[in-house]
């Protein structure tokens, strides 16, 4: 993994941990076989193409919506 890829990342991300799940994520679908979102160079690894994709507004975090629980 790139330092300056993660470092950019970082700031599209809210945290480390957030910035770890979805790479890992992207990283396992990658790994059976979906296409990259960025072009990448044949020697890329899996985890700066995941980097590169957050850095280019390719993978977002989305959080999913709460609803307010009310007690009866």
């Amino acid at each position: 993994m790139t330092s300056h890829l993660l470092e950019e990342a970082l700031k599209k991300v809210p945290t480390q941990q957030a910035l770890v799940n979805i790479v890992s994520k992207r990283v396992r679908q990658l790994n059976q076989g979906e296409r990259p979102l960025v072009d990448a160079g044949f020697r890329t690894g899996f985890a700066d193409i995941a980097l590169q994709e957050i850095i280019e507004g390719k993978l977002t975090l989305i959080y999913p919506a709460t609803d307010a629980v009310t007690e009866d």
